[in-house]
C-alpha cells in the first residue's frame, strides 16, 4: 500500500469511462448486430453513444458517466489541495491560483453536462441531451486549456521539475485533438452526416480517457511526501516544504546558498585539541 496514493483517483476514473464506452460499443456490435435505433436519424447506420446509452444499457450508462465524473472530479479537488500543502510545486502567484480556481471551476460544468446527458437521454429529451453535451465538451474543453496555462506558469518558474512539461504538453496535444474533433463532430452533425458524426463522437470520447489518466503524471509525486504534515500555508512555506522533501530537484540558486552556508558553518566550527568535538546541527535552509 506503500505507493497507493492520490494518484489512483485518475487512474479509476479512466478505467471506469473506458469501461463504459467499451461496454457500449461491445453491446452494439455484438449483442444487438448493429441495431437501428429510434433514436438514430433518417439513413444513419452508425449509433452515436447516446443512442446505445438510451437503450437497455442505459443503468451502465448513467452509472459510469456518474462514477467517472466523481473521480476526474476527486483529481482536480486533489491537485488543487497538495499544491496548496506543499506536497506539490505550489502555486506561489495570485494568477496561478485563479487559474487553478478555473480550471476546476469549468471542471465542474462539464461534470454537471456528462451527468445530466446520461440520464436526460436522447430519445426521449433530444434537445437537453444537446444542451448538456455542449456543456460537458465545452467545460473539459475549457477546463484543460486553464490547467495548461497553469502548468505553463508553473513550469516557468520551476523549470527543473520535468513533470510540468511532460504533463502541460500531454494536456496540450488533448486540448488542440479535441478541439479539432469537436469541430468536425458538430460541422458532420449539422449538415446531416450523421455517420461520421457518430465516429467522430466515438473517438472524442476514447480520447478523452487519456486526458484522465494523464492526471496521473500530475499526482504521483505526492507519493514522496505523503507523511508530510504542515501547519502554515504562506507562499514561502510552501515553497520551503516542497523543497525540503525534493532535495534533489533544488535550483541552482538555492542549492549554491545551502552549500556557502554550510561551508562557512564549516569554517567557523570550533576545534578542540583532545579530538573532542561539540556535536552541531547541520544548518539548512528549510
Amino acid at each position: 500500500m506503500r505507493y497507493i496514493s492520490y494518484w489512483a483517483f485518475p487512474i479509476i476514473s479512466g478505467l471506469m469511462w473506458l469501461s463504459t464506452l467499451l461496454g457500449l460499443l461491445i453491446h452494439w456490435i455484438v449483442d444487438t448486430h448493429r441495431e437501428i435505433y429510434a433514436s438514430m436519424g433518417n439513413g444513419q447506420t452508425i449509433a452515436y453513444i447516446s443512442d446505445v446509452g438510451a437503450s437497455n444499457l442505459k443503468p451502465l450508462f448513467v452509472v459510469g458517466c456518474i462514477i467517472t465524473t466523481i473521480f476526474l472530479d476527486l483529481s482536480f479537488a486533489a491537485d488543487r489541495w497538495l499544491r496548496h500543502r506543499g506536497r506539490l510545486v505550489p502555486n506561489t502567484s495570485t494568477g496561478e491560483k485563479v487559474l487553478s480556481g478555473l480550471c476546476i471551476f469549468f471542471a465542474l460544468i462539464g461534470t454537471i453536462g456528462l451527468t445530466f446527458l446520461s440520464g436526460f437521454d436522447t430519445l426521449r429529451y433530444p434537445r437537453l441531451h444537446d444542451i448538456f453535451l455542449l456543456l460537458f465538451i465545452a467545460g473539459y474543453l475549457l477546463s484543460a486549456i486553464f490547467i495548461c496555462w497553469e502548468y505553463q506558469r508553473l513550469g516557468k518558474k520551476n523549470r527543473q521539475h520535468r513533470v510540468l512539461r511532460i504533463s502541460f504538453w500531454v494536456k496540450l496535444t488533448f486540448v488542440i485533438v479535441e478541439f479539432i474533433l469537436a469541430i468536425g463532430f458538430i460541422a458532420t452533425n449539422f449538415k446531416g452526416l450523421y455517420d461520421k458524426a457518430a465516429i467522430l463522437e466515438w473517438v472524442i470520447a476514447f480520447v478523452f480517457s487519456f486526458y484522465v489518466f494523464s492526471f496521473c503524471i500530475d499526482l504521483w509525486p505526492a507519493v514522496a511526501t505523503r507523511n508530510n504534515r504542515f501547519s502554515t500555508n504562506s507562499a514561502r512555506q510552501m515553497e520551503e516544504t516542497y523543497y525540503a522533501t525534493h532535495p534533489s530537484v533544488l535550483p541552482d540558486t538555492a542549492r549554491d546558498t545551502q552549500d556557502s552556508q554550510r561551508t562557512l558553518t564549516d569554517g567557523h566550527r570550533p576545534h578542540h585539541g583532545n579530538g573532542h568535538q561539540k556535536t552541531r546541527t547541520e544548518q539548512r535552509d528549510f
